[in-house]
């Protein structure tokens, strides 16, 4: 049962929890109320408009992603927090996006697996306030259920919801995690962030596929970060050669927007670059095998996706590249693969470099490049 606190030592504890979160490591920490009424009807508008696509995880449970107290009962303020994660010393997105050669991964993912690290910072937290004020109720949550992490973390003065969905930071840009923790102590609550996008859509102009199908409101069927990661059957034709080289989610958004200028480069050992993923020729990651794979990706986010939909993922911006003996000879090593998703996207790969590199083609191989 949690103790009673007094108004005056919730605004203490308050604070203090604001210098613990610092003290491990967060970069910010901020209290937002439950009541998220308007961020709801956002949410089922987009939920009917189908734009989570075959994410069905989305919608199965409900109003609970946007009711806390209804997830976990008793629940009253959420404590929010961020945590930057560019890397220093990674390549630079634009070399390596403009050098179909390399493969691209979103820069989250280039070091640790962040529901680890985060979580384990929330759960020390958490624990620290339960050793000072006695046992309460709470909960934490890393990207780990039904929660509209981004709307409380703006509530909690954290930021605001940029245009392309993504919370922006006037003194960080959005190359950050978020992580929350819900409780059932009332504790005075942060001033909600306000927009400062203004007149801007660089985001919306710069998405490969036009996913942003209007300001603040993403058609996750388009998003490339969605078709790399979370579709798990084949990637839809119309939007293969806007994939590029983009092997793994897309930053496009981010790396336009004028925000960004404030990034703050993390200083985490854990979200420093591994296994040089930052700018890795797309043929040497083609080859790797599913033991390969999974000694290479342990520890990372990466690993969800699996060998199968990392090589569909490949294929595509195999075919997306110059035509090349290696590329082509890559290729052909997975003709035969095992999995139909694998050697679908390995042949349209083929029949595209053979369309790049021979102009008497057939009508139908055209129409597969498309």
């Amino acid at each position: 049962m949690t103790i009673a606190l007094s108004d005056p030592e919730l605004a203490k504890l308050a604070a203090t929890i604001k210098t613990w979160g610092l003290e491990l490591g967060f970069q910010q920490v901020g209290i937002a109320n439950i009541n998220l009424h308007e961020h709801e009807a956002r949410l089922l508008d987009w939920l009917a408009a189908g734009f989570h696509g075959a994410m069905d995880y989305m919608a199965r449970h409900g109003v609970k992603r946007s009711r806390p107290a209804e997830l976990v009962p008793g629940t009253v303020r959420v404590i929010a927090v961020r945590l930057d994660y560019l890397p220093p010393d990674a390549a630079d997105p634009w070399r390596v996006l403009h050098d179909p050669a390399l493969g691209y991964l979103s820069r989250y993912a280039l070091g640790r697996d962040y529901h680890k690290v985060l979580r384990n910072r929330l759960q020390r937290l958490a624990e620290r306030m339960a050793a000072a004020i006695g046992p309460f109720g709470y909960r934490v949550f890393v990207d780990s259920a039904p929660v509209l992490e981004k709307a409380l973390a703006e509530q909690a003065g954290l930021g605001w919801i940029g245009k392309h969905s993504n919370l922006l930071n006037r003194q960080a840009g959005s190359w950050f995690f978020l992580g929350e923790i819900y409780v059932d102590l009332p504790l005075p609550v942060d001033e909600s962030g306000t927009a400062h996008c203004g007149r801007c859509v660089a985001c919306l102009a710069a998405c490969p596929t036009r996913a942003i199908v209007a300001p603040y409101r993403v058609d996750a069927r388009r998003c490339l970060s969605y078709l790399t990661i979370e579709l798990h059957g084949p990637i839809p034709l119309e939007f293969r050669q806007a994939l590029g080289n983009r092997i793994y989610g897309c930053d496009d958004c981010q790396l336009v927007c004028p925000w960004n200028r404030f990034t703050r480069l993390t200083t985490e050992p854990d979200f420093q670059v591994r296994q040089g993923l930052d700018a890795s020729e797309l043929v040497e990651l083609f080859g790797w095998d599913e033991a390969e794979f999974l000694r290479r990706t342990e520890g990372s986010a990466i690993r969800r996706i699996g060998h199968e939909r990392w090589l569909r993922n490949i294929a595509v911006a195999l075919g997306n590249a110059p035509h090349s003996p290696a590329v082509v000879a890559a290729l052909q090593t997975r003709q035969a693969h095992s999995s139909e998703l694998v050697r679908e996207h390995v042949i349209w790969a083929l029949e595209k470099l053979n369309i790049h590199q021979y102009y008497g083609c057939s009508r139908v191989l055209v129409e597969l490049a498309l």
